[in-house]
């Protein structure tokens, strides 16, 4: 009885697991740039004397989707989507170098180039920081331009350029901050062959339909493991009393 009581418990823990999961990406189904969590069910005998009789359930994490959003135009010149595969290099809460899809850029009041999220974008030499202009522009190879306060659109001039990243997905793990970062803690090289779509946006690539579906099939599988809690409970109690006769 404890054992099929076990199993059902850690059902229903690891269904919450699951269910936790596709709410974040249910939640993030409007952002820029965000890549779906990838969960799956496991089976694992239960350990202990005897035959493995019994199993039950644990959910894991096997990474992220590849799959690339929609990308839609907006017109606006300081947002970017990479054509393709691809990352822009952002600096991380930590300092360190990260990597994101999200290119709705915009230049803060010190002059720093961020992304939608506050990620300050990083170019070829360090932290992009943008002198006074009335205008900014962004190439399709990441080349930050701007037209000087005072001055004529002819007087346009490269100030930076954004650093574009192309490292194997293999080698990318996701941080609790949402960026990715190598692995290993290096940093990637830049790669000139990515490209930027300018005047556009990369949506999330969540299946928002999917997601209420799936939401919906893991509250069913949360109440059946509630009920076989109950049916556990309902036995020992049935037990109890032919041992008491």
């Amino acid at each position: 009885m404890d054992r099929y009581l076990y199993v059902a418990m850690s059902g229903a823990k690891e269904t919450l697991r699951a269910q936790a999961s596709n709410s974040h990406n249910l939640a993030n189904a409007s952002t820029t740039g965000f890549r779906a969590d990838l969960t799956a069910f496991m089976s694992r005998a239960l350990d202990g004397p005897g035959y493995d009789s019994r199993a039950y359930a644990t959910t894991s994490s096997i990474g992220w989707s590849r799959d690339q959003g929609a990308v839609a135009t907006t017109g606006r010149d300081l947002d970017v989507a990479i054509r393709g595969d691809g990352w822009l290099a952002v600096q991380g809460p930590d300092g360190r170098e990260a990597y994101t899809r999200a290119g709705d850029l915009r230049v803060d009041t010190s002059g720093q180039l961020r992304t939608g999220a506050g990620h300050v974008v990083v170019g070829d030499e360090g932290p992009l920081a943008l002198p006074e202009s009335t205008s900014v522009a962004v190439g399709s190879d990441g080349t930050v331009s701007v037209v000087p306060i005072g001055q004529g659109p002819e007087t346009i001039a490269a100030v930076g350029r954004i650093k574009l990243v192309n490292p194997p997905v293999a080698d990318l793990e996701r941080g609790a901050d949402g960026l990715f970062r190598l692995r290993d803690g290096t940093d990637a090289p830049a790669d000139a062959g990515v490209q930027l779509a300018v005047g556009s946006l990369e949506s999330s690539n969540v299946n928002a339909a999917q997601a209420m579906v799936q939401m919906i099939e893991l509250s069913r599988r949360f109440d059946m493991q509630l009920k076989a809690m109950r049916t556990a409970e309902e036995d020992a109690q049935a037990a109890t009393s032919l041992l008491r006769l």
